[in-house]
């Protein structure tokens, strides 16, 4: 079948919408209909080039929508079903997966190249195998995928805001509750409010944080810190740093939780700085894979027992984390709704790339047209 699609051909240069064959699906992959797709930071490191990725490649890791067709031995999920997609795959098997870290499932080894399992590209177009990011490609109207990348979701839920969980919210909330273990009574630092960190916010702050400090230079998206959870807002970490000292009796923030688009050194500085002893600082954010971004005092850090952690997919486990989430939602507890900026078509993904770029956006939606 054909499919219109939101393609990257070059680092740098516009996405292109095209027409693209989609195959049917194989053993273990389904036909999903895309309805919604979020625009994520990711897909911008992509198509910049921060992360070197297999081009061309169908852009778009944020998805959901209904599974048209079942291939053969697929059993998580059946046509009728909604799902969210999961922007890393889980097997249920590997060695990660069968010790509760889904968000390092060995399949996630092909998410810059875009291959299925097994190396199959089921997108073709006029320069012949495309690949899908995160082996997903959720900025066309329709997909194959595999099985491992969909989590059935309960049919009350309003797609076009679980959207959200099946990469951005995940990441933000699991960097606060999971990987920075924040604790009640806690004091935490989030660094960059967009799509990740206004969730880790909200997640520090359902953690029962008693101080959670967000940093941005924006005045929107320190004001919507503090409608959702924040107790206060800094343009710096600078700016911060006296109020983190005076609430804490100068033993410093519990965590800090870094998310800005890109991460830098001085990001990674300021996180170590702002907390205390036994303090972790939280890697969320990305930059190339081979930029050098950590140089820190290792006495200091050995004598002060302080931990850094990379962490991914906020150390989710999507089977068990995406409708957990989607539960503290449908409770009123997590907010989806007031996080979304705007709505697009297809047509104008580039559109919302520049948005989220300017600052305009903190969570952007495509809406799929059929």
């Amino acid at each position: 079948m054909k499919t219109q699609a939101a393609v990257v051909y070059e680092p740098g240069k516009p996405i292109e919408i095209e027409e693209v064959e989609l195959s049917k699906p194989q053993a273990g992959e389904v036909l999903i209909r895309y309805l919604y797709a979020g625009l994520c930071h990711s897909d911008v490191h992509i198509a910049h080039g921060d992360l070197e990725a297999r081009l061309p490649m169908v852009l778009g890791h944020e998805g959901a929508g209904v599974i048209e067709e079942i291939g053969p031995g697929v059993t998580r999920v059946k046509p009728g079903d909604r799902v969210v997609c999961s922007f890393i795959p889980n097997c249920g098997v590997c060695r990660y997966c069968a010790n509760g870290q889904q968000s390092i499932c060995d399949l996630g080894a092909t998410l810059l190249e875009g291959s299925l399992p097994g190396g199959r590209f089921p997108i073709t177009g006029r320069t012949g195998e495309y690949g899908a990011m995160c082996l997903l490609g959720t900025f066309s109207q329709y997909g194959v995928i595999h099985q491992s990348s969909v989590v059935k979701v309960d049919d009350s839920l309003p797609l076009d805001k679980a959207v959200l969980v099946g990469c951005g919210v995940p990441t933000g909330f699991g960097s606060a509750v999971n990987t920075a273990e924040v604790k009640p009574g806690d004091t935490v630092v989030v660094v960059g409010i967009g799509g990740i960190g206004i969730n880790a916010v909200q997640g520090a702050a359902i953690a029962g944080a008693k101080h959670v400090i967000a940093v941005d230079p924006l005045e929107p998206k320190r004001s919507k810190a503090l409608e959702l959870g924040a107790t206060h807002a800094f343009a710096s970490v600078g700016e911060a740093t006296e109020t983190v000292w005076a609430l804490t009796g100068g033993q410093m923030a519990d965590s800090a939780i870094l998310t800005p688009g890109l991460l830098s050194s001085e990001n990674v500085g300021d996180g170590f700085n702002i907390v205390g002893k036994a303090g972790i600082v939280v890697l969320t954010a990305l930059n190339k894979l081979d930029e050098i971004n950590i140089q820190l005092p290792g006495t200091i850090m050995t004598l002060f027992r302080k931990q850094l952690r990379g962490s991914l997919f906020g150390d989710c486990n999507p089977t068990v984390d995406i409708p957990r989430i989607l539960g503290l939602y449908q409770d009123g507890k997590i907010k989806l709704d007031e996080i979304i900026t705007r709505t697009y078509r297809l047509d104008e993904v580039n559109q919302g790339y520049e948005d989220l770029l300017n600052g305009k956006n903190l969570r952007g939606i495509v809406v799929h047209e059929h």
